[in-house]
């Protein structure tokens, strides 16, 4: 039986990670509002990333089974960008092992800054599905893409969902429907790799985690749902909402 102060700190918990998983479901940047929650809860820092990358799996495995049974991915696509997806995860989580992240946070702001405004002023930008097939040139750069940000969330993470979606746009032409299905694939892919790490380093609070696991699986239900039946409509303005906020919390982090 757990005491009331850790049911308290569950219910929490099961809160945060509800409405964490439902907007990352739709557009990334759901770790915004688990880790500080884990965080505040009074869980220890690398305890609170182990954890949440175990519940966020959880919630990324449903969300992306969702758009798998919907036909919101491209399996022809996938099946070349998902290798070099986890490849970079192996390597991105070996490589923060040995060198310092912090060089990465002015070059993250800068392009997550860049990807939100310039979904503010793009007007047409995943408003319709414009992909025509898979050329030689569209296929390498999506591979360029899988691999370096498969990489970057093994190595940092923050905004991976929001550069998913947008270079997926950009180099293949999806709406923001197809972009958020097929990066939540890819993200899913680099998310299990830590995990893993995480879990054999013994960086996981079952205790926790289950329970929350639990609702973020609900709330990613809940999301792919709204982001498959609604589209582009819902879908741009929590991009764009959570693509600023990764820029905000990176830089009261590092500036203020």
């Amino acid at each position: 039986m757990f005491t009331t102060p850790m049911a308290l700190k569950i219910i929490f918990l099961c809160g945060a990670g509800f409405l964490a998983s439902f907007v990352d479901s739709i557009a990334g940047g759901g770790g915004l509002i688990s880790v500080p929650a884990f965080l505040f809860a009074g869980v220890s820092p690398h305890l609170a990333l182990g954890t949440n990358k175990f519940c966020s799996s959880s919630g990324a495995f449903t969300s992306a089974f969702k758009f798998v049974k919907s036909k919101k991915i491209n399996s022809n696509l996938l099946k070349f960008l998902i290798p070099f997806n986890l490849i970079g995860a192996i390597l991105g989580v070996k490589a923060v092992l040995k060198l310092d992240e912090s060089f990465l946070y002015p070059i993250v702001l800068a392009m997550i800054l860049f990807v939100g405004i310039y979904t503010i002023f793009s007007k047409s930008i995943g408003s319709e599905n414009k992909f025509k097939e898979i050329t030689k040139l569209n296929l390498i750069l999506g591979i360029l893409l899988a691999f370096s940000l498969g990489f970057y969330d093994g190595f940092f993470g923050p905004g991976t969902g929001s550069f998913l979606i947008f270079g997926l746009i950009k180099i293949f032409g999806f709406d923001f429907v197809q972009a958020a299905g097929n990066g939540k694939l890819l993200n899913f892919t680099s998310n299990i790799t830590s995990l893993v790490v995480f879990a054999v380093n013994r960086q996981i609070d079952y205790m926790i985690g289950i329970p929350v696991a639990l609702a973020m699986i609900l709330g990613a239900r809940l999301g792919t749902s709204l982001a498959i039946n609604k589209g582009s409509k819902l879908i741009k303005p929590i991009f764009i909402t959570m693509s600023l906020a990764v820029a905000g919390k990176l830089i009261i982090q590092n500036f203020l």
